[in-house]
């Protein structure tokens, strides 16, 4: 291979998660917030107090908006967990525990 010629790459074959029962489509790399703001998804979460609606905000892991439950394990910050193929990803209302 000639070092002066750009490798022809690109990214493994997308793949599906599911978000409150619906199949949205990931890209290997991505996290689960990535995947969802790329499926027209920019909300996910609601407050415990008033219900309103969050999704992310800092994007780095530091706020925790983007909290989701994955695959029955709620809290996980959406902005860090990477999607993986046949993740259940649910909304998570309020602290995602029974309250």
């Amino acid at each position: 291979m000639d070092p002066l010629t750009p490798a022809r790459t690109g990214p493994d074959a997308p793949f599906t998660v599911m978000f409150d029962g619906r199949e949205i489509r990931a890209l290997p790399g991505q996290s689960i917030a990535a995947a969802l703001w790329s499926s027209g998804v920019t909300a996910w979460r609601t407050t415990r107090g008033g219900g309103r609606p969050r999704g992310v905000f800092c994007g780095i892991g530091v706020c925790f908006d983007c909290l989701v439950t994955v695959d029955g394990r709620p809290n996980q910050r959406a902005c860090l967990v990477p999607a993986v193929r046949g993740a259940d990803v649910r909304t998570q209302h309020g602290t995602g525990h029974d309250d």
